[in-house]
């Protein structure tokens, strides 16, 4: 199975889930991140739960058709979203 880079930090993982809060300087850079996310996830038909308050972008990820389990394709997300909030 495939894990998180070395230079990610801050994941929570668990058997069932990875979980990740990204913090912004404002609302609207939050919802940016959101929205440029949005290309990679759909393509990759790996939907994330997340939910968005203020500045603050609350990320869980699990394959839900591999039993709720944490798979490659978890993995693959939690990477592309780090890589993305470093830009």
């Amino acid at each position: 199975m495939k894990s998180l880079n070395k230079s990610m930090t801050s994941w929570k993982t668990t058997n069932q889930s990875l979980e990740k809060t990204f913090e912004f300087a404002t609302f609207e850079e939050a919802m940016q991140f959101m929205q440029e996310a949005t290309p990679f996830i759909s393509q990759t038909d790996h939907h994330p739960t997340w939910s968005n308050t203020y500045n603050r972008v609350q990320v869980t990820i699990t394959t839900h058709d591999a039993g709720n389990q944490v798979t490659e394709k978890d993995y693959t997300l939690a990477n592309y979203l780090d890589e993305l909030f470093k830009r």
